[in-house]
């Protein structure tokens, strides 16, 4: 039996196999919303410019409301048949209103119908993201703000460096966070522009207002080229691009957290709520919310190299291999989602072990560093050859199994003789940390101040959208 909705062309039906691989209901019955929330502004333009009739328009928009409801109740039946939410849609409203179901598809075709579906999709899933992202900085800077002392190793190489704070390593994130926010706004601002009323390739020879529909969709304004408005989907791209750096952010705070919260580190504890046990060794805590954000981390990036592959030789205009752009996405989308709420419960309960923190910063010599500064600034040593000293009796350090802060003067004083007990003042991790007041450094000091920023500017943004 052949597809009512093709008209007259076809005489058969499609093949079951066909039918199987055409068929994208399954997955784009995500965009209802956005469909129905299109067909309503592209009914009320139609009618606004007397295209079709006022009563019908009418009839058209109570139709789709009546199948938004029946939708999200649960009553709504999808047929696989009809492809496409477009089409289940179509047809369900002929099932309510008639005839006057038909006059719906007037200038438009569903190429720039499904572009339009997914562009607003895309711009809610940006605005529900950079919203989940600034829930997430709060409790990171308000974290920071608290343990704004608390030392800890500070890493290079994953081996001991110099000490840092908690709360200085915590706002690495807020800022990472912040440019994630910052690309997902870019994006946001060049999708927003509306593809209905392209039709199928061409635009249409009614005299449709596309600036209404832009308006009534909340677009800025109306794409400008027909083809480029049916086939391009740079915008799902460059979001995909936004959600993969963000993801590989978190990923990487996953990891640490792994790290951390392991027996041989101990840095942190995490709390029931975001861990699990073993079902052989009762002993286990295993950090498994912040594995699978890892994990998840791969779906993403998966995601966008899937969609530029697709895309990149496609000639213009629209191809049915465009309908592999959303299933992906989709599934993208709701990971970062995920992954951006557990890393938020993870961090709000994330407690730091001072005790072991404090310990681990003054391993591996990590105040070598403060000991060459110390030569440059009182010794008046060039850099280099202030480093080379220190170089010395790191390793005479390490060979005695001492930390610098423990060395006698005398050994030291062998290396150089300029070198007297002020040294000490500066070889313990709290008085390194407190000297590091250049701007963006860890002094507590300025760790506050940089919490202290964050909160205030993050307080002013929540105020705006309230």
């Amino acid at each position: 039996m052949s597809n009512s909705m093709w008209g007259g062309r076809f005489s058969e039906g499609p093949a079951a196999i066909m039918e199987e691989i055409n068929a994208s209901i399954d997955f784009d019955r995500k965009l209802y919303r956005q469909d129905i929330e299109g067909s309503k502004a592209h009914a009320a333009m139609l009618a606004a410019q007397g295209i079709i009739g006022a009563d019908d328009a009418e009839k058209i928009r109570e139709g789709l409301d009546t199948i938004l409801r029946e939708i999200e109740d649960g009553s709504f039946k999808f047929s696989r048949a009809l492809e496409d939410i477009h089409l289940n849609i179509e047809s369900r409203l002929k099932e309510l209103i008639g005839d006057a179901a038909g006059r719906l598809h007037t200038a438009r075709s569903r190429n720039d119908q499904v572009a339009t579906d997914f562009r607003l999709y895309v711009r809610d899933v940006i605005d529900g993201v950079d919203a989940a992202l600034h829930e997430l900085q709060v409790v990171l800077a308000d974290k920071a703000f608290a343990h704004a002392g608390q030392v800890m190793p500070g890493f290079t190489h994953l081996q001991s460096a110099q000490p840092v704070t908690f709360g200085h390593h915590l706002l690495a994130y807020v800022e990472m966070i912040a440019r994630d926010r910052g690309r997902f706004q870019d994006a946001r601002k060049r999708l927003n522009e509306n593809p209905l009323g392209a039709a199928a390739l061409a635009g249409t020879s009614f005299p449709i207002d596309r600036f209404a529909t832009s308006a009534a969709l909340g677009f800025d304004r109306p794409t400008a080229n027909s083809l480029d408005s049916v086939s391009d989907r740079d915008f799902a791209i460059e979001t995909l691009s936004a959600a993969s750096l963000c993801a590989i952010h978190l990923s990487r705070f996953a990891e640490e957290i792994v790290i951390w919260s392991s027996a041989q580190f101990r840095f942190v504890r995490l709390s029931d709520k975001f861990t699990t046990g073993s079902s052989i060794m009762p002993q286990k805590r295993n950090p498994d919310a912040a594995e699978l954000v890892r994990a998840k981390t791969g779906r993403i990036i998966g995601a966008e190299t899937a969609l530029k592959i697709v895309m990149k030789g496609l000639p213009l205009a629209y191809q049915k291999d465009m309908q592999e752009d959303k299933e992906q996405a989709f599934d993208a989308f709701e990971s970062l989602e995920l992954v951006i709420a557990a890393t938020t419960g993870m961090v709000r309960d994330l407690e730091p072990e001072a005790a072991n923190l404090k310990k681990a910063a003054g391993s591996g010599f990590s105040t070598a560093t403060d000991l060459a500064d110390w030569l440059v600034r009182v010794a008046g040593l060039p850099f280099r050859d202030a480093h080379h000293v220190t170089g010395r009796i790191v390793a005479i350090a390490a060979e005695r199994g001492v930390e610098l802060n423990r060395m006698p003067l005398a050994d030291m004083q062998a290396v150089h003789g300029a070198i007297t007990d002020a040294v000490y003042s500066v070889l313990t991790v709290d008085k390194s940390v407190k000297s590091r007041t250049s701007y963006g450094g860890t002094s507590p000091k300025n760790v506050r101040a940089q919490a202290k920023r964050w909160q205030r500017a993050l307080a002013r943004e929540a105020a705006r959208r309230s």
